[in-house]
């Protein structure tokens, strides 16, 4: 099968609506700062009409990541569950007008599409509430066998792991993809979702995964222990290559057991977040799947994530191509 994507991801399809907010804000509705926590419709809803305007974009962790790989001029496609409702249609005609391949048919007759409603305090930290809807939907079925098997390399959103029907849908990905020589890629997406599925994660990192993303977070939720330095050896002999991000530390990539640094991209002032984690992992993918070497990798995931965090919202404002040129990377 000739290669036809540099990435093609499977991840939940939301919009995300996201807004400014106080702490205090937080405190009064319930909501941990820079958590990410599961909602139903009623709650989603009610959250919404307290909320600052905001501002509406189709998002989705994958899918954000799929955006930026799109803004280097990278080929991608994305595999996820909308409703057969507006929402759902905005979501497809914005994965289509970037350029990616999304052909999964939409849900008729069940939930509705997932909205995830961010809000941002002023340390730029992002609180998330999200109801999952028709994402949860996605099944084996949905895994597209061509376009696994011509994608260089498959990325695989963590968040999913909460839906029994997703993990099996895992399952199928990695199979077609390690039978075609594709590399299997995974990001934990946050700690919550260690929490919850610590065991089969760590299984599914043992035995499928190629490429892993963690923030340090993460990383040490994983292997239960404060120790950054630790949770990093305990990882180093379960996977090929790593990619852990730490904030204004930079990030550390795991080769073969061999440990490089790669710094932060400065940034004139952080304004949010939201998609810092989905935009490095473009830019890392993006450099992989061109046969760049992984310091470089780091260096192009750096000033996706950079980009994206000086601006509202989960996707690349500029070129991320121009950007890259213009700093020589």
């Amino acid at each position: 099968m000739p290669d036809l994507y540099d990435v093609a991801a499977i991840g939940n399809a939301i919009v995300d609506v996201i807004a400014p907010c106080t702490d205090a804000f937080l405190g009064e509705n319930g909501l941990t700062k820079g958590a990410m926590m599961l909602v139903d419709p009623k709650a989603s809803a009610a959250l919404y009409s307290k909320m600052q305007q905001a501002v509406e974009a189709s998002g989705g962790s994958a899918a954000n990541t799929i955006a930026g790989l799109a803004s280097f001029g990278g080929k991608g496609a994305f595999m996820g569950k909308v409703a057969d409702d507006q929402l759902g249609r905005i979501f497809a005609h914005d994965m289509r007008a970037i350029g990616a391949r999304f052909e999964n048919q939409p849900l008729v007759g069940g939930p509705a599409t997932a909205v995830s409603m961010i809000n941002v305090t002023p340390d730029a930290q992002r609180t998330m509430c999200t109801f999952l809807g028709a994402s949860v939907e996605f099944t084996d079925d949905d895994v597209d066998q061509e376009t696994v098997e011509a994608s260089k390399i498959v990325y695989l959103e963590g968040y999913l792991f909460d839906a029994e029907a997703a993990r099996r849908a895992f399952a199928k990905a990695a199979g077609l993809a390690h039978g075609s020589g594709r590399m299997i890629a995974l990001t934990l997406s946050d700690s919550f979702v260690v929490e919850r599925h610590r065991a089969a994660l760590l299984g599914f990192i043992e035995g499928q995964v190629d490429l892993l993303f963690a923030n340090e977070a993460e990383l040490k939720s994983l292997f239960q222990t404060d120790d950054f330095d630790a949770a990093l050896e305990a990882l180093r002999p379960r996977v090929k290559i790593a990619a852990v991000t730490r904030s204004e530390k930079g990030s550390v990539i795991i080769d073969h057991g061999e440990r490089l640094t790669v710094a932060v991209e400065p940034v004139e002032k952080v304004v949010d977040s939201t998609g810092a984690g989905d935009q490095y992992a473009a830019g890392f993918m993006f450099g992989l799947s061109r046969g760049r070497p992984l310091q470089q990798c780091g260096k192009l995931a750096s000033l996706a994530a950079a980009e994206v965090i000086s601006h509202y919202g989960p996707r690349p404002a500029v070129s991320l191509k121009e950007l890259a040129e213009s700093k020589g990377y």
